[in-house]
């Protein structure tokens, strides 16, 4: 069986065939886009942990979107800190959009020598304008975006724009500043604006935005991705194996959905291992615990911060990790508890351990369950220690 094609794709949106449940989302978050033909501003916060598929609901929203007349722009601003930034990264993406259409001449005319052809076949358009030019555009963000519609005329009917990825721009206050006074000012507005504006982020970025600017709370509703669920998982499962004429056996599916948790980049992660691990077009339970323990380095070294990772290559540190991560109970542990079945010199560094896990900000205290109690922060770290534990059981085996 040839390998040259598979229907997995870590580490980048999933295609819209492949793309699973969220159904209640979708509706909400395409209702707020019908509301803001109406000619307003509609806003929400996309919120959920790294690899949960946010930017691929985005995607998904674009594509249904589109339909009704709003012209979707998804901006990533990954490694941006300034407002600066955020507007040149904003209209590059714009112009990226907006190239292929039929009255894209009128928006270049708009900014005129501010337009950049980057390749000598002019296929990639950048947006270049100074620093206070940028600043300019910030301040008059509104004004331009209804510019661009009008010129635009009967051909996009609104706006939907996408800002992903804020780890740099979250804590500054700048930022929320001027998001609470862009949404103000748009609402204020005797001119109409037709704007679904979405941000995209982590849970913790959000309340960052609040604790600069408060109001932020109740100016942006929230859509939670969460983790998909085992039916869901299944039919992601059986869509992307047939696509490539691979069958599932029964005994397979609780394996992947175990160590996956039902977010969608470790499921493409295990799966893509699985399917290359694969030799008789047929997915059996050993394919799959197979594929969990390749996938398990990978994973780590994608989706772990590299500070982390470091600080888990102490052998007595993996093997405390992987003890939390098998507990039944994955939602807290108890301190006292994890000694009971530790190693006496895994107990020794228990402590160092705690505290380590804690400056990383892989373990927190679970307060609501009393002292001495903790929790993974973030299932993506749970859910790879839990890989490493398959891994290191089967080189045992």
């Amino acid at each position: 069986m040839t390998k040259d094609y598979s229907p997995f794709t870590p580490g980048i949106p999933v295609p819209i065939e492949f793309f699973m449940g969220r159904l209640q989302e979708i509706q909400t978050l395409t209702g707020k886009g019908k509301a803001a033909l109406a000619g307003r501003i509609e806003r929400v916060f996309i919120s959920g942990p790294r690899g949960i598929g946010k930017s691929s609901f985005c995607r998904v929203a674009r594509q249904i979107l589109a339909k009704d007349g709003l012209v979707g722009i998804h901006v990533y601003l990954g490694g941006a800190h300034t407002l600066e930034e955020m507007v040149r990264r904003t209209f590059d993406a714009l112009l990226a959009e907006t190239r292929e259409r039929s009255w894209f001449d009128k928006i270049k005319a708009i900014f005129g020598r501010h337009i950049e052809e980057a390749d000598v076949l002019g296929l990639t358009i950048r947006f270049r304008a100074s620093e206070p030019e940028l600043n300019q555009l910030a301040s008059n963000f509104a004004p331009a975006l209804r510019k661009i519609l009008q010129e635009a005329g009967s051909e996009a009917k609104g706006l939907f724009l996408i800002l992903d990825d804020l780890n740099g721009l979250a804590p500054e206050a700048a930022f929320a500043n001027w998001l609470k006074s862009l949404v103000d000012s748009i609402a204020t507005s005797d001119h109409p604006l037709p704007l679904l504006l979405a941000l995209v982020g982590l849970p913790e970025r959000r309340m960052q935005f609040i604790q600069n600017q408060p109001s932020l709370d109740r100016v942006f509703d929230l859509i939670d991705i969460l983790s998909l669920n085992e039916s869901e998982t299944r039919q992601f499962y059986d869509r992307a194996f047939a696509s490539v004429g691979v069958e599932i056996q029964p005994e397979a599916y609780p394996i992947l959905y175990q160590f996956s948790g039902g977010f969608p980049v470790l499921m493409h992660e295990i799966d893509e291992a699985t399917f290359k691990i694969d030799t008789d077009e047929k997915i059996s339970r050993d394919d799959a615990m197979n594929g969990v323990a390749r996938a398990a380095e990978i994973v780590g070294r994608k989706y772990l911060e590299a500070q982390v990772f470091d600080a888990i290559r102490s052998q007595r540190y993996r093997n405390i990790l992987r003890h939390l991560a098998k507990q039944s109970d994955l939602t807290a542990f108890k301190r006292q508890d994890v000694v009971q079945n530790l190693r006496g010199d895994e107990v020794k560094v228990l402590d160092n351990f705690l505290h380590r896990m804690r400056e990383l900000g892989v373990l927190i205290p679970a307060t609501d369950k009393g002292a001495g109690w903790y929790r993974f922060s973030n299932d993506l770290h749970r859910l790879y220690f839990s890989i490493e534990a398959q891994k290191a059981e089967t080189k045992e085996e």
